[in-house]
């Protein structure tokens, strides 16, 4: 699978509000950082990755991410989004920059 591909399947599955088939898109543990301050976002990696998509999932029924534009180079996949329903309500303008190794996201940049 290209690294397009995992990210393409995380972002259906994240429209889908499917923890599990959006989980298995992730290594377990899997890092986040803000871009392009590389502080690591504590509240959204590790452990607490499971636990944030979990809560956003069960309160947003109409959450969905449309993309807006994808830059794949190598194993880094860059997608632009607009994020409707997020907390049920809000519309967001998103961006993120995933890390692709043997079919797993491996780490996470959210640019601010």
């Amino acid at each position: 699978m290209s690294p397009e591909d995992v990210v393409a399947e995380q972002l259906a599955a994240y429209n889908a509000r499917d923890l599990n088939c959006f989980l298995a898109c992730y290594i377990e543990d899997v890092p986040v950082y803000a871009f392009p301050s590389g502080v690591e976002l504590t509240d959204r990696s590790g452990p607490r990755f499971r636990e944030r998509y979990e809560a956003l999932f069960a309160s947003s029924p109409n959450l969905h991410a449309e993309l807006v534009s994808r830059v794949v180079h190598g194993r880094i996949v860059i997608d632009r989004e607009l994020v409707t329903g997020f907390n049920n309500t809000e519309t967001r303008a998103a961006a993120a920059m995933y890390e692709v190794v043997d079919d797993k996201i491996t780490r996470v940049w959210f640019i601010e």
